[in-house]
């Protein structure tokens, strides 16, 4: 089977992106969608992330087979009772982030996230798919595997749904300063 050579969504090229839409997307990549999501979520963990944005980054994806077209929105509406709003907002909104990195190749617009720039969440989502998202399809990336996240995920979905200590509407946390940086 054919596949990208990339192993973040940056370094792609325009016959790459055009194979991926050939292939209707996750079956052209080098890893799998699962592996994706291991390895978002190990480069946050690896970070210093919060239980949130750990369990944000290993299910963004969620939706990728049964809405390809909003995976995001979908993953965030199984997400958004149980985790802080401002980590919702960013699954929700990741796919416009993501479209700098490619949009160029389908003569898209890569810029679509500008849209939501006076949004207080913008640089979250920046960030998240900078650091964790987009540089998350490399085979040779050693992720913890599933096993892992298991009681991550079962102390983030054990939480009450919508409970304002969890949530914190309105509240910008950001993700963890890059290591060896402040």
């Amino acid at each position: 089977m054919e596949t990208v050579k990339f192993t973040a969504m940056k370094d792609g090229t325009r016959e790459e992106y055009e194979l991926l839409r050939k292939l209707e997307a996750p079956h052209g990549y080098q890893i799998t969608r699962l592996e994706h999501g291991l390895q978002s979520a190990t480069r946050a963990y690896r970070d210093g992330a919060d239980l949130d944005w750990v369990c944000a980054a290993l299910l963004h994806d969620i939706g990728d087979g049964l809405a390809p077209q909003n995976h995001d929105r979908f993953a965030a509406e199984i997400l958004r009772p149980f985790i802080r709003e401002e980590c919702a907002w960013v699954v929700e909104h990741h796919g416009a982030f993501q479209m700098l990195y490619y949009a160029h190749h389908y003569d898209w617009n890569p810029n679509e996230r500008d849209k939501y720039k006076d949004n207080p969440y913008f640089q979250s989502c920046a960030d998240f798919c900078e650091r964790w998202d987009q540089s998350s399809f490399d085979p040779h990336y050693q992720s913890e595997p599933l096993e892992f996240f298991e009681p991550m995920v079962r102390a983030l979905f054990a939480r009450k749904a919508y409970d304002p200590k969890v949530i914190c509407a309105g509240e910008v946390r950001g993700l963890p300063p890059v290591k060896g940086h402040s």
